[in-house]
């Protein structure tokens, strides 16, 4: 993907001061890393009448596939070699707009202590993209940009230029030439309308893009004549979060022609009154949902198996019905933080008496964990190597055998949703492996026909419709058919 922003100047005023406004010097070439790839600005030229900043970002195809996965751009069920072999990485999209604000941050603020009376200003700005989709075609471009004081040409991209009987593909070429905005106002335009030209997103949309429109848009999108059309598609045509961005730029209209802030135009309720509710951290709905599926299983006697720090541990001291918790595992250092977590030096001996830390490893049998009602395996198997999975799973499930087992693990799709998680990254350094639901499943279920089991599925979290929930959770009981034969 590729952009160019020019402009000119006199000796007086010389254009190289577009290197001080983007805070990148004309001499250097620099490269910055994201997370579907690298970012590189240059300056082809630069010279007292006549600047030109590059900015040309180099995609890593495998790693927006893998990123991607499950949804849309680069994830989406296609033929295999589809997903790596197209055209996506080489047009300007919402991938191109996230690396123009991350490298250029500072300008998109309209902030420049070296030259303050310049990012100002007006300045003689031209900026091209070679290959922009354009779904909407070069009219649509027009009306989108010439509202905002730029003259706009955007010619049409040959499907073949050996075949033009074929026709236009929904690429353009853009040109945009100004003299009345300044450098900070450019380069909102461009992070706003890429995408929504491209009419589509390589991340998730949520509610917090709502304020990220609103800052790109402020002075320019309350009044422009296609404002309904760049808030739906920049939100990915989300009613709810459309709705909210709609409500809030029609308070920025009022304020402007009543010359009066947005506070004083919007003061119904006082600030004291807002009860707008925090979304529950994912660790919290976890331990909840491992909590009901204890508590149906009608278990006394629990083990936490690989208790980490003691959060589920800490929880299950707290309710009466469990009258025998273990917390096991590998690491000393966990076992410690877990017992200053849990005041075991302080407790009443009543409670001491329910509660027992231990040290040892998942992949051994031990004839300390026989007999117990149940087992956790909260966030744990993914940072087993998979070629000792298999001495997991007889350890607890064979071996130890509780009547139940719970099992929680990340869902490797809904990873995409992670905005700042880097593309072809796990959740966490230590983890082995992240699972699909699919793979979750047909791993649960070998597990439960070796071993006697019966396995019931939960979603922990919010349950996309797209790629499922941020965790995923099997409660694994022992078959009631393989139980009366035993009898």
């Amino acid at each position: 993907m590729f952009l160019t922003i020019s402009t000119t100047g006199t000796a007086a005023r010389p254009a190289t001061d577009l290197g001080y406004l983007l805070h990148k010097h004309p001499d250097k070439a620099q490269a910055f890393s994201t997370s579907h790839g690298t970012a590189h600005v240059f300056y082809p030229e630069a010279d007292a009448e006549r600047c030109t900043a590059a900015l040309l970002l180099e995609i890593d195809p495998v790693a927006l596939v893998r990123r991607g996965r499950g949804k849309g751009r680069g994830g989406a069920p296609d033929a295999a070699l589809a997903q790596y072999v197209n055209d996506r990485p080489y047009a300007a999209s919402s991938l191109l707009a996230v690396a123009l604000s991350n490298v250029f941050s500072s300008a998109l603020r309209g902030v420049c202590a070296a030259r303050p009376e310049r990012a100002a200003a007006p300045l003689p700005l031209r900026v091209e993209v070679p290959a922009l989709p354009a779904r909407g075609g070069p009219e649509l471009v027009r009306r989108l940009f010439a509202p905002l004081g730029w003259t706009v040409t955007a010619d049409p991209v040959p499907l073949d230029t050996a075949f033009p009987e074929w026709g236009d593909s929904r690429y353009v070429r853009l040109l945009l030439e100004s003299e009345r905005l300044t450098l900070a106002e450019a380069l909102r335009h461009l992070y706003v309308l890429l995408p929504v030209l491209d009419d589509a997103k390589h991340y998730w949309v949520s509610a917090d893009e709502v304020d990220k429109l609103l800052r790109a848009g402020e002075g320019w999108l309350a009044g422009h004549p296609e404002q309904q059309l760049i808030t739906s598609r920049y939100l990915s045509r989300r009613w709810s979060l459309t709705r909210q961005a709609r409500e809030r730029l029609e308070l920025v209209r009022l304020a402007e022609a009543d010359d009066s802030e947005v506070e004083d135009i919007d003061n119904a309720v006082a600030d004291e009154t807002e009860t707008e509710e925090k979304p529950t951290p994912l660790a919290v709905l976890r331990r909840e949902a491992i909590l009901d599926a204890l508590g149906t299983s009608g278990a006394a006697r629990v083990l936490d198996l690989g208790c980490g720090q003691g959060q589920l541990t800490q929880a299950l001291l707290k309710d009466a019905r469990y009258t025998e918790i273990v917390g096991v595992d590998v690491s000393q250092r966990a076992l410690a933080i877990a017992s200053r977590r849990l005041k075991l030096d302080r407790m009443g001996e009543r409670q001491a008496a329910r509660v027992k830390l231990v040290q040892g490893s998942l992949v051994y049998t031990d004839q300390r964990l026989r007999g117990y009602d149940a087992a956790v395996l909260s966030e744990v198997v993914e940072h087993i190597d998979p070629p000792r999975l298999p001495a997991l799973e007889y350890a607890v499930f064979g071996h130890a055998r509780p009547r139940t087992v719970v099992v929680t693990t990340p869902n490797a799709e809904y990873n995409v949703r992670w905005e700042s998680l880097p593309a072809g990254h796990v959740r966490h350094g230590d983890h082995r492996f992240e699972w699909t639901r699919e793979e979750f499943r047909a791993w649960a279920a070998a597990v439960a026909e070796r071993y006697g089991y019966e396995a019931a599925f939960t979603s922990v979290g919010p349950d996309d419709p797209e790629v499922g929930p941020p965790t995923q959770m099997a409660t694994f009981t022992i078959s009631s058919e393989r139980e009366a034969k035993a009898a």
